[in-house]
């Protein structure tokens, strides 16, 4: 690669996005590249990616929508019911 604009150039040049790292000995930077100009789901900086429980995995654009795993990974899997109790009583039923 002739710089870093065109590595993540050709980085985020996919259908796909489920995890990418960027490897760097400026670990600010590196953050600034994972948080804000990596298009992928999952973000590693000197780490290769990995599911871990403690964290929310999964990917975007064609690897997928939603999370799984962490708190946030959890709330995929269940159904929330809305109940709503109106306190007035019904006027039409006069």
């Amino acid at each position: 690669m002739a710089d870093e604009k065109e590595a993540l150039a050709v980085a985020n040049d996919t259908s796909f996005g489920l995890g990418a790292t960027v490897f760097t000995r400026d670990i600010q930077r590196g953050k600034q590249i994972a948080e804000h100009e990596l298009q992928a789901g999952c973000c590693f900086i000197n780490e290769f990616v990995k599911s871990d429980p403690r964290l929310p995995f999964g990917g975007i654009k064609q690897s997928g929508f939603g999370r799984e795993l962490s708190s946030y990974g959890i709330k995929e899997f269940v159904n929330i019911k809305t109940l709503y109790v109106s306190t007035q009583p019904d006027r039409t039923q006069r």
